[in-house]
């Protein structure tokens, strides 16, 4: 049997409350700390984050690391904080979500449900994420090949769900000075391929402070629809991925220069 896909690339837009992803809409700027640590950290990250100008504001409640003896996030009690943070700020929030038995609290707490590198394989959680209404972000997987991930798409649009939002995160490849090997030649086959809004991560994609920016700008220069990006307001203690951390005077520094070159709008 063939294949009878959903996602055909005509162009989707993707409506998170007022904001809208996609088209000619302009980029999606999402910013907040790797991980949620505590009220006051999210809660300071967040008003700064703000005064800055961010669409989104991110954060990890549940954290799926690769030792099982570093910090694991806060879980609900994180997602509380990171609720409250968005809400005092007036911005939508977006977290990870791990496994079903998490799912019924994230879609309560959270505006945009964001299915992991780890996960993108996941198929029953796929599934399950079909069956709500809300945007789902979906990371492409660390070693997937860009028909894997169309599929992952294609099983959340399957059951019932086509809000979205394709993430590039950077794949695994032989060479090790960065994280990952950040594939920006995704952006344009992913939107041509499924019409679906696309974002890229350029910390996760390259894990490497410095290289954040020219990446930044060569994912919309390439025509990706926005950009997540670890912020903090303390990275040389962070909990993690601290390395791949902006300080909030080096984020405030990126949103300048990517107004200064056009590709956002200056307020």
């Amino acid at each position: 049997m063939k294949d009878k896909r959903i996602l055909t690339g005509e162009e989707l837009v993707v409506k998170i409350g007022k904001l809208s992803v996609g088209g000619d809409n302009p980029p999606l700027m999402i910013a907040g700390p790797c991980a949620v640590e505590s009220r006051q950290q999210v809660m300071e990250t967040a008003l700064a984050l703000k005064e800055i100008g961010v669409d989104l504001l991110r954060g990890g409640v549940f954290k799926p690391r690769t030792s099982p003896y570093t910090f694991q996030g806060l879980g609900l009690k994180g997602l509380e904080y990171l609720k409250e943070a968005g809400e005092k700020i007036g911005t939508p929030i977006i977290t990870e979500v791990m496994d079903q038995r998490n799912l019924e609290a994230v879609v309560e707490y959270s505006d945009v449900i964001q299915i992991g590198s780890r996960n993108m394989y996941n198929y029953p959680l796929l599934k399950e994420v079909g069956e709500i209404s809300k945007p789902i972000l979906l990371k492409r997987g660390m070693s997937a090949y860009i028909k894997e991930w169309i599929m992952a798409a294609e099983y959340i649009a399957a059951y019932g769900n086509r809000n979205i939002i394709l993430c590039e995160r950077g794949i695994r490849t032989f060479e090790v000075y960065t994280r990952n090997t950040l594939d920006l030649a995704a952006v344009p086959i992913m939107k041509s391929e499924t019409g679906l809004p696309i974002i890229v991560d350029p910390s996760h994609g390259t894990g490497r402070r410095e290289l954040i920016l020219p990446m930044a700008k060569g994912a919309l220069a390439c025509g990706a629809d926005g950009l997540m990006i670890e912020a903090h307001i303390d990275p040389k203690n962070a909990l993690s991925d601290g390395q791949q951390s902006l300080t909030i005077e080096e984020f405030n520094k990126l949103t300048l220069e990517l107004k200064n070159c056009g590709f956002l709008k200056k307020v």
